[in-house]
Formats: C-alpha cells, sequence, structure tokens
C-alpha cells in the first residue's frame, strides 16, 4: 500500500504560512479536481484542511514520486515558494501516515488535545473526496477505520471530559454548581470574545436567557442577538443582577463594576437562590469580597487557569492511554489489510484461471463427437487438477510474502500479471 500524508500543521508551520495553504471547505472540491488534473499520478487522494493543518492523503503508484508531484502542486495551486515550503511540509509513509491520520482524527494531533471539532472536519473532507470519486478501496478503509479509532477513543479513555479552555472551563464551574443548566438566566457584561465564547458553550448547554450589557448599547445588541438574547443599557445593569443566576464578565474598565454590597442586595432579593461570577478581566471586575456572601460564588481569571491546568494534567494522562489504543489499531489495521489483499488476489487469480478453463473446455469439447457423460467428467476434473497444480506455488508464495515488507509490491505486480481487478 503506496499511502503518503503530505502538509503542514501548527507544530511545524506559523500561521503566516498555513493561512496560504487554507482551503475554503466549499472549495475542496475544486482543490481535488485540480490536483487530479496536474497530478495525475496521485491515484485516491483526500485534503483535509482547517486553521491548524492543511494535508492531502493519497495514494501513489511510486511515494518519491508522489512526494514531488504533492509538492509541486503545492507549489503551483498556492503559488508558494519550494523553499518555504521544505521549511514546512512534513511527509508520512505507509504505516506512519496510517497512524497520523488515526491520532489526527482521535485528536491527539491537536493543539489542544482531545478537541471534538476535528473528527467533524475530517469526516466532511473524506466524504466530499468520496463523493467526487477520488477515493478507492485504499482510503475508504483507512478513513472509515479512522473513525472507529476516534469513537474507540472516545469510548474508552476521558481524553475530551475535562475542559482545557477558560470559557468551557467556566461552563464546567457552573454545572458543578447548579447541575444542570437548564432554565438558568446568564448575564454578559463586556462583548470580548473569551465572553462570546462562554456564552455559546452555556447556551449549547442549556442555558435559557442570555442578557448583555455593554457600555455601548449597540455592541450589546449585536451580540445579544446571537443568542436570542436581551440587551441591558449598562446604567441599569445592578437593577437586572438579581434576575441573573450566571455572571460572565470581561471589560476593560479600570475599577470594579460589580461590588459586594451589589451582590448582597440581588441575593436577597432572589430569596438566596445561589448566583455564580466568572470574572476573566484583568483589572478585575467584580470586587473579590463578593466571594464572602453565602450562596455568591466568584472565579477569577488564576482560579480558571488553575482548573485549565489541572484539567491539560488529567488529558495528558489520557491521552498516553489513546496512543496505546491507536499503535493496537494501527496494528490490526496492516493485519486486516493484509488478509484482505491476500484473500481478493487469491480469488481473483483463482477466477481468471478457472474463466479460462472453462472457456477453452466449452470451445474444445464441442468439436469432439462421441464422448459420454462420464468421459466430459474425466476431462473436467482433468483441466480443474492441472489449474489447482499450477496456481499452488504462486498462491502460497503469496500467503508467505504477505507477511513481509515487500507483501504489497507482490500483491501489486500479480494484479498487474494478471490484470486482476478490485
Amino acid at each position: 500500500m503506496n499511502l503518503i500524508v503530505f502538509g503542514v500543521n501548527h507544530k511545524t508551520a506559523p500561521v503566516e504560512v498555513r493561512e496560504k495553504l487554507a482551503i475554503p471547505e466549499e472549495l475542496l472540491g475544486d482543490g481535488l479536481r485540480t490536483l487530479q488534473e496536474r497530478e495525475p499520478e496521485i491515484l485516491e487522494k483526500v485534503i483535509l484542511s482547517t486553521c491548524n493543518r492543511m494535508e492531502i492523503y493519497a495514494t501513489v503508484s511510486d511515494v518519491d514520486g508522489g512526494v514531488n508531484s504533492l509538492k509541486n502542486f503545492f507549489h503551483g495551486y498556492y503559488e508558494i515558494d519550494y523553499a518555504l515550503l521544505d521549511s514546512s511540509i512534513y511527509v508520512k509513509k505507509v504505516e506512519d501516515a496510517v497512524e497520523h491520520l488515526f491520532k489526527v482524527t482521535s485528536s491527539l494531533d491537536s493543539m489542544i488535545v482531545g478537541e471534538p471539532q476535528i473528527l467533524g472536519q475530517v469526516k466532511t473532507a473524506y466524504r466530499t473526496a468520496q463523493e467526487l470519486g477520488f477515493t478507492g478501496t485504499t482510503l475508504n478503509r483507512l478513513f472509515e477505520q479512522s473513525f472507529n479509532v476516534a469513537k474507540r477513543v472516545r469510548t474508552e479513555t476521558g481524553i475530551g471530559k475535562n475542559a482545557v479552555s477558560i470559557s468551557f472551563a467556566a461552563v464546567e464551574l457552573a454545572k458543578k454548581i447548579f447541575g444542570e443548566l437548564d432554565n438558568k438566566t446568564a448575564l454578559l457584561i463586556g462583548s470580548g470574545e473569551m465572553v462570546e465564547l462562554a456564552a455559546k458553550h452555556l447556551v449549547s448547554h442549556g442555558v435559557k436567557t442570555v442578557l448583555v450589557a455593554n457600555r455601548t448599547y449597540d455592541r450589546a445588541v449585536k451580540l445579544a442577538t446571537q443568542f436570542n438574547g436581551e440587551a441591558v443599557k449598562f446604567e441599569r445593569l445592578h437593577e437586572e443582577l438579581n434576575r441573573c443566576d450566571i455572571v460572565i464578565s470581561s471589560t476593560d474598565a479600570p475599577h470594579f463594576i460589580v461590588h459586594k454590597d451589589r451582590a448582597y442586595n440581588a441575593i436577597l432579593e432572589r430569596n438566596n437562590r445561589p448566583m455564580f461570577f466568572i470574572d476573566i478581566a484583568v483589572p478585575r471586575d467584580i470586587e473579590p469580597a463578593v466571594n464572602e456572601l453565602d450562596n455568591c460564588y466568584l472565579y477569577d481569571i488564576d482560579d480558571l487557569n488553575t482548573v485549565v491546568l489541572a484539567n491539560m494534567a488529567e488529558r495528558a494522562k489520557e491521552a498516553s492511554k489513546a496512543e496505546e489504543i491507536v499503535k493496537k489499531e494501527v496494528s490490526l489495521f496492516f493485519q486486516r489489510l493484509d488478509h484482505l489483499e491476500v484473500t481478493s488476489t487469491i480469488v481473483g487469480l483463482r477466477k481468471k484461471f478457472e474463466d479460462v478453463r472453462k472457456a477453452e473446455l466449452e470451445k474444445t469439447l464441442e468439436k469432439v463427437d462421441g464422448l459420454s457423460e462420464k468421459d466430459r467428467l474425466v476431462i473436467e476434473k482433468m483441466t480443474s487438477a492441472i489449474i489447482n497444480k499450477i496456481t499452488h506455488t504462486p498462491i502460497n508464495n503469496l500467503k508467505k510474502t504477505a507477511k513481509t515488507k515487500h507483501g504489497y509490491d507482490y500483491f501489486k505486480a500479480l494484479r498487474d500479471l494478471f490484470d486482476l481487478k478490485d
């Protein structure tokens, strides 16, 4: 199996290089068609393009020639010079290529280990190539198995269970305080990226109502619209506190926005129902003394970072378990592949000889008169015996060679010699 992976990722190339090589999802088909036109010796192909990687998975008749073809494609399609490519690309072949894909789909090769998005991105890349007819037996088997490996990693390890982003850590802490977040109300103070990400996570975990307060009211309206929420004028911020179960604040204010006395009034109006405050601003937006109030839980950026670091350590432990799963799955993949190659080649070889035998036997018997049914049966058995003796040695050698590193070359030579189709 002449399989290669050719690409760049966040480990080998800075963002200014990766962005030059990126292909939007809607243009994946164009990229595949261009690759087919310019480099026809690339037999099967899948293009995977995300913010952190651009990779081509391909089967080729010749590995070194295939690598050169892909380098030429990158050079021509992206108008990027060879020197920059050479300093950024990596090439993985056969076993290393299989292991690489299994790690990618399992999120072991991601910038944030365990992140779930990459599996969907790989599936999209594969389905696009498959629907356009650019995959065949090898890549179909490989990618389908990679999805099974990713599922096994998710099921058998805790690699995705611990939050390793500030925004998601905030959501996990909120769930520990409230249990479920269904029907909760969240107040966002500010409109920065971290506030927006936290809001997305909260809504995806059941938060029903989102209020947004910002010194610039138009910004509050814009962010609130994203979550079908409600914009709050900044001067009315404290009047709305009693409605809120969760408060997330990230502004550039030089002083506290939420003070202890305001939080105290809110908790009284809520009949002591708990409130969760997340302060991810520097300088801080929420007075630390708020945490002294009963049923008020305040976490700042350092608290969240502590949670993230602890969770990253836990993910690292789980990643080592996942690595072992991947190694075993790579070995199993090649065992299955070897078995399939041997079986299909043997079946194809026998069918080829059997078809020739039957055709020639029929032509011969038509020319001979007076043969009894017994005579015909004797001739039938004799020709079958000849075929069995002729194929015995090559089939045995095929089985033996399958276990060596030259097995694929042997299969390919035999298939080419006898024009055996998949």
